[in-house]
């Protein structure tokens, strides 16, 4: 199988490399998530209006230059080393994805928002009993005249305290659907209470109440939402794995570097074979996490049963990947490999959550086995 990027592909992962050198720094980013607005919307610009990384894997319909899985990972994977808090995974795959398989008006200019850099999604479809199963919807939507009537709860809504649109799941007469809801964080509408907050990694996200939301005719997004969210959500797994990919890469070249400057008994760490066992054990996980990350993406627009089964191989690959390289990273560094100063602290807790997003390493290994089973 030949994994040789193309000439614009390279050039696409040199562009987006070279942007976040100049103009993403940790420390910024990190301020931006505790004290400032959550994130920094001139780097959300500049990666749509400079280098056009929001519009390169969406249809040239919307003004994305119709790029596909590939072009999505290589992206995601450059934000992935950079650490970049920005919410591209939830508005570009996640409400890009969503919305470009859905049909009518509204889905259409929503699309051409996110690739101007105008609209920022979150997906409201986890609920505080489904777990991380996308299809336990309690979440219900009434007619009510020419209007919609919305109510539930939903958990884990990750963007959302950044977003100006909402991508709702709902059942209307036993049948999932989905809505596109128009949000103002700093005053949501009547009808919605927000709980805003930070996840262990710095994002930004909120539990949501809908009580009787009364939504237009054209919330209602036409499309055959339940492969909808299934396909989506597979491609947002190859897109965070992808993401984790890159994080592992900065991970283990810092460890290595590190290890070769810090002194003992008068040698480099480096020199210690027990230690070089470790990092080497590293390397190992970070190639197969590479490997299943290629094959998922590779198998996004395969039949359903086995795109899910390369989504969930990945996963639980990535899962334990993310958990062996992030613990070692921190133990090769000592005490110092947790503190605010030092990147790799801040790698960890992002290698951390990535076991959870999108279902755990557990529950993919189970789906996995499903899949495969006669």
């Amino acid at each position: 199988m030949d994994f040789t990027f193309t000439a614009e592909q390279e050039l696409l992962r040199d562009t987006v490399t070279e942007f976040l050198a100049a103009r993403y720094h940790l420390e910024n980013s990190r301020a931006a998530a505790r004290v400032g607005a959550g994130w920094q919307p001139d780097l959300w610009r500049g990666l749509a209006d400079e280098v056009g990384v929001l519009g390169a894997a969406l249809p040239e319909s919307a003004g994305g230059i119709d790029g596909g899985p590939v072009e999505t990972m290589i992206i995601a994977e450059a934000l992935g080393a950079a650490l970049v808090l920005e919410p591209y995974v939830d508005t570009v795959v996640v409400g890009g994805g969503l919305l470009r398989r859905a049909t009518g008006k509204r889905a259409e200019d929503l699309l051409s928002g996110i690739v101007a850099g105008e609209v920022i999604t979150g997906f409201a479809a986890l609920e505080p009993h489904s777990g991380y199963d996308y299809t336990k919807v309690a979440t219900t939507a009434e007619k009510d005249g020419e209007d919609w009537i919305l109510t539930g709860v939903k958990t884990v809504v990750t963007s959302a305290p950044l977003a100006t649109h909402l991508l709702v799941s709902a059942t209307v007469d036993g049948e999932i659907a989905l809505f596109a809801v128009d949000y103002d964080p700093a005053h949501p509408p009547a009808g919605i209470t927000a709980h805003n907050y930070r996840t262990i990694d710095e994002r930004q996200a909120a539990d949501l109440t809908f009580e009787q939301l009364r939504l237009p005719a054209d919330a209602l997004l036409p499309a055959d939402a339940s492969e909808a969210i299934a396909a989506t959500v597979d491609e947002a797994i190859a897109a965070v794995c992808a993401e984790a990919v890159g994080a592992m890469r900065k991970v283990l070249a810092d460890t290595v570097e590190y290890t070769k400057q810090r002194r003992q008994f008068g040698v480099p760490i480096a020199s210690f074979q027990a230690l070089q066992h470790r990092m080497v054990d590293m390397l190992l996980e970070l190639e197969q996490a590479v490997a299943a990350t290629y094959l998922v993406t590779l198998k996004l627009d395969a039949p359903a049963p086995e795109r899910a089964r390369a989504a969930s191989a990945a996963k639980a690959t990535i899962g334990r990947a993310a958990r062996r390289i992030g613990q070692e990273s921190v133990q090769l560094h000592g005490a110092m490999g947790m503190t605010e100063e030092l990147a790799i602290g801040h790698f960890f807790k992002r290698l951390t959550a990535v076991q959870y997003e999108f279902g755990t390493t557990d529950q993919h290994i189970a789906r996995y086995a499903a899949l495969t089973r006669p």
